[in-house]
């Protein structure tokens, strides 16, 4: 149950007379009736009521929606109530903060909407919503004060609880009987027909009194779940994001003696790079690697692992071009680079959206910012170092000016390269040493520096298919 629920139930109880007992002592609300009748004919002599005000349709049985205690009495709103919608005041004339010359609060049909020079009312009522998706709520207004006619006073001539009769007319809710049109709407002359249950005086006060104490508890009780309803929808990525933690210390599945050790993987892929420098298609100082120091290293691994730089183990990496080289004037809408943009590059892997191509033609100009299936493709912002695999649905792919790509060894598992750069290890390098304040940045030569453990092959597989299964087990959580 929320809290609103729990709100709910708690005024329903009390306008079917439960929430508090009723005392024999009290002096019915027949009496009550009778010395209103009496206030509203003195109010009729003095030409501030009209004769039509006594009149009141009779009830019927079939009526009455519910039983209520002896003492209390079903009347028409109209009875114990005079409503009277407030006078228009236009914008311009409210202002947002009270002074000096706007020193009244200016109330509408969903409560508080500034202050005026003016006042139109004087002394502490219920209002009632009468226009728009939320008419029939209900406030209160002291003092002196401007109505407006959104906001319909509600008078009980002095005779009953003010704060009784907001929490009665909140718990009937008048929103049930707004026109259903684009604009709903209150008719005054449907509400005053209401049914309302009339409490003697003195248990409306007991009833009010009663709701003041639980109301706090139910206010406290909606805060604990609203904490509780953010534990429960952040739980399923913090266990994601300890699972990943746990697969990069080599602690989600157990090592295996007969696995060829990463230094063996390391030692292929420079063959490779060695080959490929010799075929052109590298350059001798993508041979170059820089030593790994003890400070850099966080946490200790498995001994048939190895810490690696993503330049240590790519082949290839390059960065979107810059925002000259790809604009809007470059754009097609016929499907043919596709660009990938940021909005592409989710949290958990690529959003198929924001659809953007550029053409065939243009390609060549922006060659270098080409992007593969099976690169691993991150952000350099927003936030910065979020990584996806390109996928392969499209002929071809070029990135935007806030992507790079990795071409990384096949001698390698690519998945197992994505959910390592998905991890906080390596988005704590990245958030290190990011640039600017309120749209915080990486780079490509900063992203090649930064480190993963690197697993035997074998064990990568292994580390994929386990994160696989757990991430499945955990999404069931969402869908309960």
């Amino acid at each position: 149950m929320t809290a609103q629920q729990l709100k709910n139930a708690i005024l329903q109880e009390a306008i079917e007379g439960r929430l508090v007992p009723q005392d024999p002592n009290d002096e019915p609300a027949s009496i009550l009736l009778e010395k209103i009748r009496k206030e509203k004919e003195r109010l009729v002599k003095e030409g501030k009521l009209k004769k039509k005000d006594l009149e009141v349709k009779p009830i019927s049985e079939d009526e009455i929606p519910f039983e209520i205690p002896e003492s209390w009495e079903w009347v028409r709103i109209k009875t114990i109530f005079s409503m009277q919608a407030g006078k228009n005041v236009t914008s311009s004339d409210i202002n947002s903060e009270s002074n000096d010359i706007y020193k009244y609060p200016c109330y509408g049909g969903n409560g508080l909407r500034g202050y005026v020079k003016r006042y139109n009312t004087d002394g502490v009522f219920p209002l009632v919503g009468r226009q728009g998706a939320l008419c029939g709520n209900v406030n209160i207004a002291s003092g002196l004060f401007w109505a407006t006619e959104h906001a319909v006073v509600t008078d009980g001539y002095g005779m009953t609880d003010v704060k009784w009769a907001y929490y009665f007319l909140t718990a009937l809710n008048l929103n049930q009987y707004a026109t259903a049109t684009a604009q709903p709407g209150l008719a005054v002359s449907n509400i005053i027909e209401v049914l309302i249950p009339l409490p003697p005086l003195a248990e409306q006060k007991r009833i009010v009194a009663k709701i003041e104490e639980l109301l706090p508890k139910v206010e406290k009780y909606g805060k604990a779940q609203d904490e509780l309803n953010k534990l429960n929808e952040e739980l399923p990525e913090r266990l994601k994001k300890s699972i990943l933690q746990e697969a990069i210390e080599g602690r989600l599945v157990p090592q295996d003696p007969n696995d060829e050790p990463a230094s063996a993987l390391l030692a292929k892929i420079r063959e490779e790079k060695k080959q490929l420098v010799k075929e052109g298609k590298l350059k001798k100082k993508d041979l170059e690697e820089k030593p790994i120091s003890e400070d850099e290293i966080p946490f200790e691994i498995p001994e048939s692992w190895e810490w690696v730089t993503l330049s240590q183990i790519s082949l290839d990496s390059a960065d979107g071009p810059f925002g000259s080289n790809l604009k809007s004037e470059h754009y097609t809408t016929n499907k043919e680079v596709r660009i990938i943009q940021l909005s592409n590059i989710g949290e958990d892997g690529w959003r198929d959206e924001n659809v953007k191509y550029t053409t065939f033609s243009h390609l060549p100009s922006i060659s270098r910012s080409e992007a593969f299936p099976n690169d691993i493709i991150i952000a350099k912002m927003m936030p910065a170092g979020r990584a996806i695999i390109c996928p392969s649905e499209d002929i071809k792919y070029v990135l935007s000016s806030d992507a790079v790509r990795f071409d990384f060894s096949n001698h390698l598992y690519r998945k197992y390269l994505y959910y390592a750069i998905n991890s906080n290890i390596f988005k704590d390098q990245v958030y290190g040493e990011v640039q600017g304040i309120t749209r915080v940045r990486t780079s490509l030569s900063k992203l090649r520096t930064y480190l993963i453990p690197l697993p035997p092959l074998a064990e990568q597989h292994r580390i994929v298919e386990k994160i696989e299964q757990l991430f499945k087990e955990i999404d069931k959580l969402k869908t309960k």
